[in-house]
């Protein structure tokens, strides 16, 4: 057995550099059109062509100031917050249920949870616009925060339930012992040691209620057109830099937020004593 071992290793370390080649390559054609946008953005001229005549910023200027530009980025945000708080005070709660009731009952309550994950966002979408339309909330922001809470809220509970595998149930009885209420408990004991997964829950709904595009499509009325669909509508009717600029906002605020999230879970990892 000894005589194979070094012949082992070198097949380990084929495999671990062939796998790191394979995701270098894999990397580089998913970001490699994605980086292409960044230039685009910055162009002095009206095309999207290469070379660039010159740079400028004149498109992020207008992405702010365009009338159709700054009220879809105002409709997504006002969407997006209140979305995020529901999320994650609901999704919290039904983790925290989760977890206390666990067994058969809690995996089949999970699968229900997750099912706006599973089933098609456009089969959920059609579903949305007849049932809103019966309950009179087609064309509404109620309507949006609505749909986009049923969409977000998975991401909070999967987080959060995470997030509790690595919790002591004896601190939640020792706090009980020393007369602390379940409020209290809750506030000074359990919150303080999720609350990573709780802001990474609510950075997933923020991300996702941020980017939805088929949902609001369906749900949303003319005048509550959001930036992924005014960034929509711009690519099916006249492709402008301004369009590359949308996108370049999109996908620096998604970064920027994954880089949060793994904060938080490298903050999340040394409270448990983890390595």
């Amino acid at each position: 057995m000894p005589r194979f071992a070094p012949h082992a290793g070198r097949l380990e370390r084929t495999a671990i550099r062939g796998a790191f080649w394979l995701s270098g390559v894999l990397l580089a054609v998913l970001v490699a059109p994605l980086l292409v946008i960044v230039p685009l953005s910055l162009t002095s001229g009206t095309l999207l062509v290469f070379p660039l005549p010159g740079l400028s910023l004149q498109w992020y200027e207008e992405l702010l100031t365009h009338p159709h530009w700054s009220s879809a980025l105002r409709n997504s945000l006002l969407i997006a917050l209140p979305t995020t708080a529901a999320a994650t005070a609901f999704g919290t709660l039904a983790a925290l249920g989760l977890w206390r009731l666990r067994g058969r009952v809690a995996r089949l309550a999970l699968g229900l949870l997750v099912t706006p994950l599973i089933v098609p966002v456009v089969i959920f979408a059609v579903a949305a616009f007849y049932h809103f339309a019966w309950l009179g909330l087609l064309g509404t922001y109620a309507g949006l925060v609505v749909a986009h809470t049923i969409l977000s809220m998975p991401f909070v509970v999967i987080t959060v339930l995470a997030t509790l595998q690595g919790f002591d149930p004896s601190l939640i009885r020792a706090a009980g012992g020393l007369g602390a209420t379940p409020r209290q408990v809750f506030r000074r004991v359990t919150l303080p040691i999720i609350l990573p997964g709780v802001v990474s829950g609510a950075l997933f709904a923020f991300i996702h209620s941020f980017d939805e595009l088929v949902v609001t499509i369906f749900v949303a009325a003319p005048e509550q057109r959001t930036l992924p669909r005014q960034l929509w509508s711009g690519v099916q009717e006249s492709i402008t830099p301004t369009v590359a600029a949308a996108a370049v906002v999109l996908m620096a605020a998604s970064v920027v937020f994954m880089l949060v999230i793994e904060a938080l879970r490298r903050r999340s990892a040394r409270l448990r004593g983890e390595r």
